[in-house]
């Protein structure tokens, strides 16, 4: 095989973590070979690549790819990615903002709903043969109560919408951003009004919301994280559980993903996903045409639209 040649025809692009060719390749430039499955061979010569988010992109991988001149990342974070080793070699490493927005603000929504409505536990009452035998649980309200959004980008002012239109008072956080629509509140005021919260910060910065800041909240609060795991830890839900300061919890991010450890599992008052809201139909079709057109841009000669910072 004769290497790649420059501009995109005959060029080589691989996907690094499961890649729908299907999806990627109406959007490659016209003579592009994609490989789903590169082999050693195959990343020697490859010019672009199309990166899973659980798919390390490190300075030893980066070595096998001599050729490569752009990394189109699915999705934003580039944690797992050595952009500093990138940069170094003139790799563009390209993101995915925006591409599924708005399918993290609608399972994060329906994950609120749910725990307000306490579906699962009525679920459960039913199916456990205790309806007629016992307390139904009583399913809350959303019109009226308080919806704190922490965390105001594409995701949170989709949620806020969500949650206004259900007729919720709808307050939000942010130390970078501030709302013209809804009102604005420090962390401890939004914390303290209350009645659900939902997650939309990155992390890691320590724990937003530890144990002692909860306790300061309303009895009853439903808690949704779908945006990092160590902005609320494992053992600060358990707590907030066992204190009566939770009523429902909903996450779809972990500590370690897969997650094998899974404390909170098998609570009615608890929601797991396994890191799937980002990852509908449509949002997965959106991330892979952005990630083909950035490789395409770049194999032209040009720039991907969106650029992480080294």
């Amino acid at each position: 095989m004769t290497g790649p040649a420059r501009g995109g025809a005959d060029a080589v692009v691989v996907g690094l973590g499961p890649v729908d060719p299907a999806l990627v390749r109406p959007f490659l430039p016209e003579g592009a070979l994609f490989v789903a499955d590169p082999s050693a061979g195959d990343l020697a010569v490859a010019e672009g690549a199309i990166v899973r988010a659980a798919f390390d992109v490190d300075r030893p991988l980066l070595d096998r790819m001599p050729r490569l001149r752009v990394v189109a990342r699915t999705g934003v974070g580039v944690e797992r990615v050595d952009v500093a080793a990138a940069a170094e070699r003139g790799i563009a490493v390209a993101v995915t903002p925006g591409s599924n927005s708005r399918a993290v603000a609608e399972g994060a929504f329906a994950m609120v709903c749910s725990l307000v409505k306490r579906l699962g536990e009525s679920n459960a009452f039913v199916a456990s043969g205790n309806w007629g035998s016992g307390s139904a649980p009583v399913p809350g309200d959303l019109f009226g109560k308080t919806l704190a959004v922490l965390g105001f980008g594409r995701i949170g002012r989709i949620i806020a919408g969500f949650g206004a239109a259900f007729g919720m008072r709808v307050i939000v956080h942010d130390p970078f951003v501030r709302s013209e629509e809804y009102e604005n509140a420090s962390l401890e005021e939004a914390v303290r009004l209350a009645d659900a919260i939902t997650l939309h910060l990155p992390g890691g910065g320590g724990e937003l919301l530890p144990i002692e800041l909860l306790r300061t909240a309303r009895p009853g609060l439903v808690l949704v994280n779908c945006a990092r795991a160590d902005l609320v830890s494992a053992a600060t839900l358990l707590a907030g559980l066992d204190e009566g300061l939770l009523a429902g919890v909903g996450l779809d991010v972990f500590e370690v993903e897969p997650a094998r450890d899974r404390p909170l599992a098998g609570d009615q008052r608890v929601l797991l996903s396994p890191h799937t809201t980002g990852l509908s139909e449509g949002a997965m079709a959106a991330t892979f045409r952005m990630a083909a057109e950035a490789v395409t841009a770049t194999l032209a000669g040009g720039s991907p639209a969106h650029v992480a910072a080294v």
